[in-house]
């Protein structure tokens, strides 16, 4: 795959446990505190699923970017489907196409599933990642995000 005007020598790979570190240090790195997220657990469970659903960037030897995403089937009223579920560049390799790469490998792993319809979730105020879908020819869904909050 031709990168022009972007990072050369980026490898999209599937996701493995020895990420786990490497998730944690790009996802904390966008916070800008220490990130939550269970990535050992998520890679775990995606493992045990049928079929690759994550992908990292890698360049020269280092994880600079993932995509984790998963499928539902027959969720919602639609047929099976995929999600991206959570998306991180490194902010040092930021508008290299990292992420661009990472999407595309992913939509040609679904469409080679049979699967049509992607979906993901973007808070409404975060404009860097709504610019980012647009990009990749995201727009809105038929769903509305709801919330309840337990106390």
């Amino acid at each position: 795959m031709e990168r022009t005007g972007q990072v050369d020598d980026l490898l999209i790979r599937t996701l493995k446990i020895g990420d786990v570190e490497a998730l944690s240090r790009i996802t904390s790195s966008i916070i800008k505190k220490p990130t939550v997220i269970n990535f050992k657990r998520i890679i775990e469970e995606q493992s045990k699923s049928s079929g690759v659903q994550s992908f990292v960037a890698e360049l020269r030897g280092s994880v600079v970017g993932y995509m984790i995403s998963y499928t539902l089937s027959g969720g919602f009223g639609i047929d099976k489907s995929a999600w991206i579920a959570i998306v991180g560049v490194d902010p040092r390799f930021m508008g290299q196409g990292i992420g661009k790469a990472l999407a595309e490998e992913t939509f040609r792993y679904y469409k080679e599933q049979g699967i049509r319809n992607i979906y993901t979730s973007v808070r409404w105020d975060s404009t860097d990642m709504l610019s980012f879908f647009k990009t990749l020819g995201f727009d809105r869904s038929k769903f509305i995000n709801l919330t309840k909050v337990l106390k």
